[in-house]
């Protein structure tokens, strides 16, 4: 049986949308703007560092990153990620949201700037600076993922509650596009001012000694983003949730919201010594009664994440043939070093708009109606049927007439992902879980995420080579082939439609109904687990 609600709690969940809700949309979503920004640049240049620091005398075509160094410079910030999101994760739920949010902004703006900085001029020494930085700077950013996550959840109400943390999620995609449109500036102002003629015309020629500014201005950039949101992050109060239930401040949090909301709000003191006694407000993370009642939970959080991470890191196996097949990159002998970041920034600035932009925002606009799990559910059905369709007549699309069905088919996979799993893994593991455990139980979903992303696309960078070691790509191994890639991504996609039903439905209940934290102690109750939707067991 469910407890009477805290008032300052109860106020929050009836709040009318208003002013206070879109400022912390803004400034949590300015740090996933800025993650976002900071995780994609980094491959709009790689090409650049190629051409300027892997330079062969007589070859034919421009240098390019060495495997090892490729893996290195792109997914450094990943591994920094997943450790910045398990750690920043439990210190949100020690230290309290708004103490750590400061932290990782910190992180987020030196490393940023530190990304375009190296010690000395040889290879070796700016790859290593380079790669140094970026995984502090994904360290950063994995403790938003939690805290902006968690936020939001315990600020929002619980009508709209889904839509304000699909929003700031949703900030990633106009970050994606913000680094895509600095690139495209950068790139043709540096063109236009030292013009350059193609590698095959003049293959030293070809990359002008400024372009070595060009990757640090586009890297450096992405603090400024975040530094401007700083001042507003420290004027945030802590949340109510925190302050009253993890905390034990009855009064700070009734005195907070009473400012946020502009009502008066009655402190509660006894009401929360209450609450702190009951056993639902006391077990651990390693504990038994967490297991029991969201064992299963978690394992559905971590589980889908990880799976949809696999297959959404995965398209970067297909966007340089689908760039080229389309024109949009021509030959790299073709082009000077400025033109090529040019065309790279001009097609992720169209995937962008055209793809990611529109499906981040579907999930705003219709999560709080259909449901978390309605979304999820769909997003992974349909990128099973359209990874299926793409590799079973795999021959088929790679010929010419047919490559535009291809691009079309493949556009419509990853507007599934963001108009799906992608955006609904990161809602509900900071809606499902108790107060004190809400940030770090998020912070480990999102780090099975993570690895999922680091498999997704260095695991697959490998595996797609051609299974004819005479047509692998330098320096790479064979592999099982692309078409084999997609039906092995098939798989993965629909084992995540499988594991979604052990991810219960959050859509209209306050957080407190969701995580038992409000139940009356009794013998019937402790025999039940919270009434969520799952898969029987």
């Amino acid at each position: 049986m469910a407890g009477e609600q805290l008032q300052v709690l109860s106020a929050l969940d009836l709040a009318k949308t208003q002013l206070y809700h879109f400022t912390a949309i803004v400034i949590a979503g300015m740090g996933f703007f800025t993650d976002a920004y900071d995780l994609f640049s980094i491959s709009l240049v790689t090409k650049l560092l190629g051409r300027i620091y892997y330079h062969v005398d007589g070859a034919p075509k421009p240098g390019t990153l060495p495997p090892n160094v490729s893996a290195a410079v792109n997914g450094v910030a990943l591994c920094g990620t997943l450790a910045g999101q398990l750690f920043f994760g439990w210190l949100g739920d020690k230290m309290g949201r708004k103490s750590v949010y400061g932290m990782t902004l910190i992180l987020m703006v030196v490393c940023s700037l530190a990304s375009g900085l190296s010690l000395g001029d040889e290879p070796k020494a700016v790859m290593a600076t380079l790669c140094f930085f970026r995984f502090w700077l994904g360290f950063g950013i994995g403790g938003d993922y939690p805290l902006s996550a968690t936020i939001m959840s315990e600020y929002a109400n619980k009508k709209t509650r889904g839509a304000f943390i699909a929003a700031v999620f949703a900030m990633q995609g106009f970050g994606i596009l913000a680094g895509g449109v600095v690139s495209l500036v950068v790139s043709a102002a540096f063109d236009h001012r030292f013009k350059a003629p193609s590698y095959q015309d003049d293959p030293v020629g070809s990359t002008v000694k400024q372009a070595d500014y060009i990757w640090r201005i586009i890297l450096m950039f992405g603090a400024i983003p975040a530094a401007l949101t700083y001042y507003w992050r420290m004027k945030m109060p802590e949340t109510a949730r925190y302050t009253a239930l993890v905390a034990k401040d009855a009064k700070k949090a009734a005195t907070d919201m009473s400012k946020v909301l502009q009502v008066e709000i009655e402190a509660e003191e006894t009401k929360v010594e209450k609450l702190a006694m009951k056993s639902a407000n006391s077990f651990s993370l390693f504990s038994r009664e967490f297991a029991r009642r969201h064992g299963l939970h978690l394992l559905g959080t971590t589980t889908t994440w990880f799976l949809l991470d696999i297959a959404f890191y995965s398209q970067n196996l297909f966007q340089k043939d689908i760039f080229s097949a389309i024109g949009w990159i021509p030959k790299a002998e073709t082009m000077s070093a400025t033109q090529e970041v040019y065309r790279i920034s001009r097609a992720q600035t169209l995937i962008a708009l055209c793809s990611t932009v529109p499906g981040y925002w579907f999930t705003v606009a219709f999560i709080d109606y259909m449901g978390r799990f309605a979304i999820q559910l769909m997003g992974f059905f349909f990128m099973t049927v359209f990874m299926f369709a793409l590799a079973i007549p795999y021959h088929h699309w790679t010929l010419k007439p047919n490559r535009i069905g291809f691009v079309v088919m493949y556009s419509f996979t990853f507007f599934f992902a963001n108009f799906g799993p992608n955006a609904t893994t990161f809602v509900v593991p900071a809606e499902i879980f108790p107060a004190r455990l809400r940030s770090t139980c998020h912070g480990i979903s999102a780090a099975a995420g993570k690895a999922g992303a680091i498999i997704g696309a260095f695991g697959f960078l490998y595996a797609a080579q051609s299974q004819d070691k005479t047509k692998t790509d330098a320096g790479y191994p064979p592999g099982i082939g692309v078409k084999n890639s997609l039906i092995v991504l098939g798989v993965v996609n629909f084992l995540g439609m499988l594991f979604t039903f052990l991810v219960p439905e959050p859509k209209g209940k306050s957080l407190e109904e969701l995580t038992g934290e409000n139940d009356e102690d009794s013998p019937e109750l402790d025999m039940q687990p919270p009434t969520n939707r799952t898969v029987p067991v």
